[in-house]
């Protein structure tokens, strides 16, 4: 493809993204801000767990990142 037409091609997206505007489902925008008070619901949290280590003592929180970085 041409420089011409890959340009007119890239403006033809940014004008749809510029000018588009969605729909929005305020409802479901609104359960999502809201959520639980767990912040995950029971479905979430086993959809999740398998990457959830509770035994995972790689990363200490006293820890300080830029030092492990520069050392």
């Amino acid at each position: 493809m041409g420089r011409g037409r890959q340009k007119a091609k890239h403006t033809k997206v940014a004008r749809e993204l510029k000018y588009n505007i969605p729909e929005t489902d305020y409802e479901q925008l609104q359960r999502e801000l809201r959520g639980s008070e767990s912040g995950l619901t029971e479905d979430e949290m086993s959809k999740w767990a398998e990457y959830i280590d509770e035994d995972d003592e790689s990363f200490d929180e006293d820890d300080d990142v830029d030092q492990r970085r520069f050392a």
